[in-house]
């Protein structure tokens, strides 16, 4: 493996702060029983109450304290040192209670499966996957810590989503090999207006210069074929793979438009595409 580790993590540590400066009161909104979870992550979930939850690149941990308002006890690991220390404090000031750990995810798996913890349910969504260089090491890390019958629940943007341009033309590979090296991570919460931000936008985040990130990063092309047959290969039994036509929370592409519900699809007369796939897979 080639260690992007801190150059990734400075990277998600400078949008870190731009992505939650453009949120207002989180730590309220969520007391109020608000949420970022998505309906269709809560149906693929199911009854919580009771179960233990690591969710596997947590970032500033609004999700995870969604999951743990379910009634779940839930663990959160990310690289991102700025991500976990805004993750605890939100916690803290929502009075909602979560562990948040930092880490390299695929060290953190190993280590986590030999010290024998163990999970109900490993929960990775939205770009999750793109940042592992190794995604075997990281099915076989999910398959380590979960229980015998515990699940693993993703949903992604759909990998094919990225090969195309704000006109639907086809611009770029599907299969690509290796690292993907960019500027850095953008403020990718900024174009995607109140999709991201359910609590409100915040005034605080208004700016007439766009950000821009001071730290490259490197992220990775994995297909559905690459994701299923390595999740298989790591023991895990693939019970439902789903592609889905909208895409929750971002602006994925510049020529998506507003379908309602914190959701982006395709304009009038341009045919569909897969924008999602989710993909629930159980230890035997």
């Amino acid at each position: 493996m080639t260690d992007f580790r801190e150059t990734n993590r400075q990277s998600w540590n400078a949008a870190t702060q731009a992505h939650n400066k453009h949120k207002a009161d989180q730590a309220g909104f969520l007391r109020r029983g608000g949420t970022t979870l998505f309906p269709d992550e809560i149906g693929l979930l199911g009854d919580l109450t009771g179960q233990r939850v690591l969710h596997l690149q947590c970032n500033s941990g609004q999700d995870t304290l969604g999951l743990a308002a379910l009634g779940a006890t839930v663990t959160g690991v990310d690289l991102s040192d700025e991500a976990v220390a805004f993750a605890r404090r939100l916690s803290e000031e929502s009075g909602i209670a979560a562990a948040f750990e930092e880490g390299e995810i695929c060290e953190w798996l190993e280590s986590a499966g030999a010290a024998g913890r163990r999970f109900d349910v490993a929960y990775a969504t939205y770009g999750a996957m793109g940042w592992i260089e190794d995604l075997g090491r990281w099915m076989r890390g999910v398959h380590g810590v979960l229980e015998p019958g515990g699940r693993l629940i993703s949903i992604e943007f759909h990998p094919l989503v990225w090969s195309f341009d704000a006109e639907f033309k086809l611009i770029e590979p599907y299969f690509i090999d290796g690292p993907i090296e960019e500027d850095g991570v953008s403020d990718y919460v900024a174009d995607a207006g109140d999709g991201l931000a359910p609590m409100g936008l915040s005034d605080a985040g208004g700016s007439d210069e766009p950000f821009e990130n001071p730290h490259g990063c490197a992220s990775w092309q994995w297909t559905v074929g690459d994701v299923v047959t390595l999740a298989a290969e790591a023991g895990l039994v693939i019970e439902r793979l789903e592609e889905l036509p909208y895409a929750n929370g971002a602006k994925v592409q510049p020529g998506l438009v507003d379908i309602g519900d914190r959701r982006f699809g395709f304009p009038e007369g341009v045919p569909a595409m897969p924008l999602m796939v989710s993909l629930v897979a159980r230890r035997p």
